[in-house]
């Protein structure tokens, strides 16, 4: 029998074709996946009377609320009351990584994430809402232990507790990834503006899954049609008939 005298080079053929084969199986394994910010429209946040909403229109710990990127896809405003850490390194569930960047206004202070839980997808309705900012402490189950403590977003669907003030960061809970971030700025006059996302987006499987009913509730033929130039922002307890808290 003839010597193999070509074994390293066979040994790297075959690496290659693992890792081709991993790569296609999930590609956020291969090594520095990042995700980006997706841009979508410039869009005012305003008042029901068509105001701009400025950080100093906002209620500390109040639950607001405002469609975007898409007229069916709600988001929370929140002013937490305290700056919020300046930068945070996240993951999404399928790997890719990203950086969050904080809050705005004069303190850092002011954040809005995807009312979308990203479980299973429970979301604020016009009947009732399961997932809410919770400003006063409350209580959830941290592994096996129980913990306590204030300002989180807490599902209470399925018990995921998500961190405002470090990204959405999952605390406890079935999520498998952080709250989808909304990218903030301050126009010239100081009002708010959404200008993109960041994070994992769940927004196609929500039109698969709710899209019949969203186009009911909101009385629209295109629930993926992009939000325009303004959005309402609503106090959640006016858009909600019932707020589901634990």
């Amino acid at each position: 029998m003839a010597e193999d005298r070509d074994p390293p080079r066979r040994r790297f053929v075959k690496l290659c074709a693992s890792l081709v084969a991993l790569a296609g199986a999930s590609p956020a394994l291969l090594a520095g996946t990042e995700a980006v910010a997706r841009r979508y429209h410039r869009v005012r946040l305003v008042d029901p009377e068509g105001r701009p909403v400025a950080p100093d229109h906002l209620e500390v710990g109040e639950n607001y609320l405002f469609h975007y990127p898409y007229v069916s896809t709600p988001c929370f405003l929140l002013d937490l009351g305290r700056p919020t850490r300046h930068r945070a390194n996240l993951t999404t569930e399928g790997g890719e990584r990203y950086e969050w960047t904080g809050g705005v206004g004069p303190q850092r202070s002011i954040v809005a994430f995807s009312a979308i839980c990203a479980h299973k997808m429970s979301h604020p309705a016009r009947e009732v809402s399961f997932i809410n900012y919770r400003h006063e402490p409350v209580r959830y189950t941290d592994g096996e232990q129980s913990a306590r403590r204030a300002q989180v977003i807490y599902c209470c669907s399925e018990k995921s507790v998500y961190d405002p003030l470090d990204g959405a960061r999952v605390l406890s809970g079935p999520a498998k990834q952080p709250l989808a971030a909304i990218l903030l700025e301050q126009g010239r006059d100081g009002g708010l503006e959404a200008v993109g996302t960041y994070g994992g987006e769940m927004f196609d499987r929500f039109f698969r899954e709710f899209g019949f009913r969203l186009a009911l509730e909101l009385q629209t033929s295109d629930i993926r049609a992009e939000v325009r130039e303004t959005a309402t922002v609503l106090p959640l307890a006016d858009y909600c008939r019932t707020q589901v808290l634990c």
